[in-house]
């Protein structure tokens, strides 16, 4: 199946790209909105805010600076009031001051009841927590309700536009690092390490894959895990937070966003990832690189 182009309409309410932002999609019913935290005031008497709906909230951890997100459903309630309600509650609340900004979905017939956001909720919950990019600040799982199998195809319909619509906004919560199993994903490239450590003796090996947003460490691979003095401070701190056992194998996919930081997170000190990671018929990033420039 021939892939087709998307066309989005991204609306910046406030007129500036860090304000409110609105986005629909040609041929999709629903609306995605993504507010700041400090901008909510700004969206009272909007009446697609004030129907049901499902919310992510944004942030970053003050312990570890990973991202996090919380993700929720708001239904209308007899004062009239929906989602927009929520996020004001969430803003007062103590315990969710990590989150910066909003996106919320809902649609322009509001046509969601109580069993599609409750459903909705479940699986953007379950296909983030999938995803492991963020980490899912909900304490319990949401339920997905009873749905008829019709209702679940039309909801998987939503979803699958809610994914592209996400992504533009500028979170890649649904995206796994790596097209996992397979490991085929579209214009990704295979890479792979070898080289004898001088600190513990092992040969290690490792596997990587570039892909559009940089190179990714790949799960299962063998990591040198004692480091050299003159290791990047930033590398030092990403290995300490990987899930790594106690035999040096990689529990997780890490991303890095260029070939050396990569190379030098798996041999644990200063390296050319350029000369380091070779396809599997020997070549070098940087011989694949003077061979695109010619």
């Amino acid at each position: 199946m021939s892939i087709r182009g998307k066309s989005i309409n991204l609306f910046l309410m406030d007129g500036k790209a860090n304000g409110r932002i609105k986005c629909t999609l040609a041929n999709w019913t629903g609306i995605a909105y993504k507010i700041p935290r400090t901008e909510l005031d700004k969206c009272k008497g909007r009446a697609d805010l004030s129907q049901s709906g499902v919310h992510f909230l944004f942030g970053t951890s003050d312990d570890s600076e990973d991202s996090v997100v919380y993700i929720g459903q708001a239904g209308v309630r007899k004062t009239g009031e929906g989602i927009l309600c929520r996020l004001l509650e969430h803003k007062r609340n103590q315990g969710k001051d990590y989150w910066t900004e909003a996106v919320v979905f809902t649609t322009s017939n509001n046509s969601f009841g109580s069993t599609e956001i409750s459903y909705l909720e479940h699986r953007f919950c379950t296909m983030a927590v999938d995803a492991n990019r963020y980490i899912v600040k909900n304490a319990n799982e949401p339920s997905s309700g009873n749905i008829t199998e019709e209702k679940e195809s039309e909801l998987e319909e939503f979803i699958d536009y809610a994914k592209i619509v996400m992504g533009t906004l500028g979170h890649r919560i649904f995206d796994p690092l790596t097209d996992r199993p397979e490991l085929t994903a579209d214009g990704a490239l295979l890479l792979h390490l070898q080289r004898k450590s001088r600190k513990s003796g092992l040969v290690i090996e490792a596997n990587c894959m570039q892909t559009s947003e940089g190179f990714v460490v790949l799960r299962g691979s063998l990591i040198e895990t004692i480091d050299s003095d003159a290791i990047p401070p930033g590398i030092k701190e990403r290995r300490q937070k990987a899930l790594i056992d106690k035999d040096g194998i990689l529990q997780e996919d890490v991303l890095f966003r260029s070939p050396s930081y990569a190379a030098a997170f798996v041999i644990g000190g200063h390296v050319n990832g350029l000369t380091e990671w070779k396809t599997e018929d020997g070549t070098t990033l940087k011989e694949m690189e003077k061979r695109e420039e010619n």
